[in-house]
């Protein structure tokens, strides 16, 4: 063998070994230096919703856990779809979060989105929150039995609106009264809009996430009626579920934070770690009790196979309350 071959091999071999050695050290030494820009974290709801001043406070607590600014940016409208499409589009680097719920599994099989849970990587989940049935005050109704036996004397006169088509809400909505066959008018909104319409007599309930719905109630203007889940809501311990009342039916919703499929698995587990001490801290779970949601963290490795359960489930739910377009 000449020096010249001998030579080359000898360089083939090191590059090769150049090569192994970054690959093992690359991801580590970007996780110890990630973040070193601001990071976004898209919110599906406009700004001054529920989802965003829960975002917002989540924000400020991993703001202080990464050392750099975690900057909420509001992609508002269609049951969630438009923020879903922005954030899947986006680099998957780190610095492009999703503020995630179960609405990428209703959005998806509402035909909304192409894509489905898949395109992003879970990283973790943070809070869970139970639909509930609100109405005005002074409503007729006492309590659910009243309102759906009045429901099923006058098929389709009463309103109920929700958060939005495809909204994690809508779905709820019809689900439980076509899971109970009683006829309602499902009028969707911009999650803003829901609870406005019903103070202002537009419509005659709402299905709601709680955290939109708790200044009202402290308030006397509107009364929950149930909560759509096997257990009762924290935030309104009083309030008797379905499954109480003999009208079982689960929506129990997630929130949580994921990113574009191919996030270095080090930065998810450096963004994991801010994240569990953000929702366990103080300040969260203060807010947790003012808004109406329960902080729940859950790490990736659980969060994947909670999305991919809840997604089966909710296709099937879809499809049987007849909204699979799919």
């Amino acid at each position: 063998m000449t020096n010249e071959i001998q030579s080359t091999l000898r360089r083939t071999l090191v590059m090769s070994m150049l090569v192994a050695a970054a690959s093992v050290t690359t991801t580590p030494v970007v996780a110890q230096t990630f973040p070193i820009k601001p990071v976004e974290l898209v919110v599906l709801f406009p700004a001054g919703s529920a989802a965003d001043v829960t975002a917002r406070v989540l924000a400020e607590q991993m703001t202080k856990k990464l050392g750099q600014q975690i900057v909420v940016v509001n992609k508002p409208g269609a049951g969630g779809s438009i923020g879903y499409k922005y954030a899947q589009q986006k680099p998957a680097d780190g610095y492009t979060l999703v503020f995630n719920s179960t609405s990428i599994s209703t959005v998806f099989y509402s035909g909304l989105i192409p894509f489905d849970y898949r395109a992003f990587d879970p990283i973790a989940r943070v809070t869970v929150e139970n639909p509930v049935i609100a109405i005005r005050a002074n409503a007729p109704w006492k309590d659910l039995k009243s309102m759906v036996e009045d429901v099923k004397k006058r098929p389709g006169a009463v309103s109920v609106g929700n958060s939005g088509i495809g909204s994690h809400t809508h779905i709820s909505s019809v689900a439980f009264f076509k899971e109970i066959n009683a006829d309602v008018m499902h009028v969707p909104f911009g999650a803003s809009q829901v609870v406005t319409s019903l103070l202002g007599g537009q419509i005659d309930a709402v299905v709601s996430v709680p955290s939109a719905l708790t200044s009202h109630v402290s308030a006397g203007t509107l009364r929950i009626v149930g909560s759509l889940s096997s257990e009762r809501e924290p935030a309104f311990p009083t309030v008797p579920t379905t499954a109480e009342v003999g009208m079982a039916y689960n929506g129990e919703m997630w929130r949580g934070i994921a990113s574009p499929k191919g996030t270095p698995p080090a930065i998810v587990t450096r963004l994991e770690k801010a994240l569990q001490e953000a929702v366990t801290s103080p300040e969260f779970k203060a807010q947790g009790v003012k808004m109406g949601f329960v902080p729940a963290f859950m790490p990736a490795s659980e969060f994947g196979p909670l999305i991919a359960k809840d997604d089966v489930m909710l296709g099937r739910l879809i499809e049987r309350a007849g909204l699979n377009i799919k």
